[in-house]
């Protein structure tokens, strides 16, 4: 299992990026697709997840804000971050749950700044 985050970069409060993240070594459309955070000296933090059906989640900070999607056709997730704020910045990491065992990749960093 493999996944390759990118897009991450700084941008100002209410900027936009667009995260991407590449997949191989499974079976990328049999499984749910997750994105995590880690702020600056704090814990890991989940952001989203979509299902292998396209069904979406949010947690409440972001939600209105970020889109997650796939790509099955590339075997590539996604995360189109809008309205940005300095408290999403962080490391973004995706994540796949494969056969019991959590993947993640080595993540893409965000930050949001004036």
């Amino acid at each position: 299992v493999q996944l390759v985050e990118s897009g991450g970069g700084m941008v100002q409060p209410g900027g936009s990026l667009r995260l991407s993240c590449a997949a191989s070594g499974f079976t990328f459309t049999s499984y749910d697709m997750t994105w995590v955070r880690q702020a600056p000296g704090k814990g890991p933090e989940w952001v989203s997840a979509i299902d292998t059906g396209g069904k979406t989640f949010y947690t409440d900070s972001v939600r209105g804000r970020f889109t997650i999607s796939r790509d099955n056709a590339k075997n590539t997730l996604n995360l189109q971050m809008n309205s940005l704020k300095p408290e999403d910045t962080a490391v973004y990491y995706c994540k796949v749950r494969f056969n019991g065992v959590d993947y993640w990749g080595k993540g893409t960093l965000v930050t949001v700044s004036s």
